[in-house]
């Protein structure tokens, strides 16, 4: 009898070391799934807020408030941006129907340029007005992004942090790519976040297919092409970011300017 006791007792011992076992395992596996789901959770928070800030960043003088807005990921701070353009935005009729070819010299590098009139005669019309006023020269290439999907080479800006003249504002967004899609040498207007009417002095030359989100008011106007000395950009692109720089996007590691805008 005590024998068969003590055989007992041992497979009760047994049974309570494989029940805590199976019970840890459990806690666990359920331990790893909730891991798991903060981790995914927190990943599509972070690509969220990353394409928010992109768009909203993707402008040409992002106010503080526009920042903070797009770190809540909220939309833009302004409701109902105003439809007008700044009284000494010049009409599209100036260049509608018509192609303007020139030269835009950047570091002394030349670049080769089309701008079309016929499919953005608003935004041709306001880069052939800047350029002919001289406005360009000396102007900063302040923004380069360097993701895979992500190329662009952003100019126009008269100060190295890429501020712009808030009073100079116009629309509507023309020749929106409508899968969102910027071929490389595309040359197309900068705008702050969520504002059709949002376009200012700046540009961007895309120096790589690239791929950019619409916001709630479209995309970016695509004015032009490059046509010759893409490489400039390609070069200035294959020296990287000045340190500091986050997700691909920041200043070029050496200052670019432009030398001069011509078009005709």
């Amino acid at each position: 009898m005590a024998t068969k006791s003590r055989d007992e007792r041992e497979a009760r011992r047994r049974i309570r070391q494989m029940e805590a076992k199976r019970a840890l395992r459990q806690e666990q596996g359920k331990r790893r799934k909730r891991d798991n789901t903060l981790a995914i959770t927190a990943a599509i928070v972070a690509l969220v807020l990353a394409v928010v800030l992109q768009l909203t960043v993707f402008s040409s003088n992002p106010t503080e408030e526009e920042y903070a807005a797009a770190q809540a990921g909220l939309s833009s701070p302004s409701a109902s941006p105003a439809a007008t353009n700044s009284a000494d935005v010049p009409s599209a009729d100036t260049a509608a129907g018509k192609t303007f070819t020139g030269e835009l010299t950047l570091n002394s590098g030349v670049v080769g340029v089309q701008i079309d009139g016929t499919t953005a005669p608003q935004a041709a019309a306001v880069l052939k007005s800047l350029s002919d006023s001289g406005y360009y020269a000396g102007a900063f290439c302040h923004r380069l992004t360097t993701s895979d999907t992500f190329g662009l080479l952003q100019c126009g800006a008269k100060a190295e942090d890429g501020s712009d003249d808030p009073n100079y504002r116009w629309g509507p967004l023309e020749n929106t790519p409508a899968d969102n899609k910027y071929p490389a040498g595309t040359i197309a207007v900068a705008r702050s976040g969520n504002n059709a009417y949002g376009n200012g002095h700046q540009f961007f030359i895309v120096y790589k297919d690239t791929l950019i989100p619409s916001d709630s008011a479209g995309g970016y106007t695509i004015v032009g092409k490059v046509t010759s000395g893409l490489d400039v950009v390609t070069k200035i692109a294959a020296a990287g970011l000045k340190a500091g720089a986050a997700n691909n996007d920041g200043a070029p590691v050496a200052p670019v300017t432009i030398d001069s805008f011509s078009l005709k």
